[in-house]
């Protein structure tokens, strides 16, 4: 089991607050990709949302296999993480054809978003917390 940053115990991943913020940024990047050309329906704004959705599915995944290993959500954090570079990728597309004003892509792009790591920290003991540069940032494992 994981503590937040207040020391609490948190039974469910969907308490995670790095978890709330990734999801509730992937809604909003899978309702704006809607809004792309139909001939980008199927490539890039299909890419945006699987990327949006892999970040909060890996660190889902990640929390319910850290009952076995520590390591293991590690990994998942790192693909969530890695998921968060694609998103930056993706999302530099979409400003630079014009399908999202850099408003918004700012505001994906910085720490309240997914697109540079949504605030991954993961301390001694499991603890995930958001830490700045809000990266990942997890233990060796023992």
């Amino acid at each position: 089991m994981t503590e937040d940053g207040r020391g609490r115990r948190v039974a469910s991943f969907e308490k995670l607050e790095v978890f709330q913020r990734a999801y509730r940024a992937s809604l909003e990047v899978h309702r704006a990709s809607l809004e792309f050309p139909k001939l980008e329906q199927y490539a890039l704004a299909d890419q945006l949302r699987r990327a949006s959705k892999s970040i909060c599915a890996n660190i889902a995944e990640g929390f319910a296999r850290q009952k076995r290993s520590k390591a293991e959500f590690k990994r998942f954090l790192q693909m969530a993480l890695g998921s968060s570079d694609e998103m930056r990728v993706w999302l530099r597309y979409s400003l630079d054809l014009g399908y999202i004003d850099e408003s918004r892509w700012l505001q994906w792009r910085v720490p309240t978003g997914l697109a540079h790591a949504p605030g991954i920290a993961s301390q001694g003991g499991g603890l995930v917390t958001f830490r700045p540069p809000y990266s990942v940032f997890c233990p060796p494992t023992r």
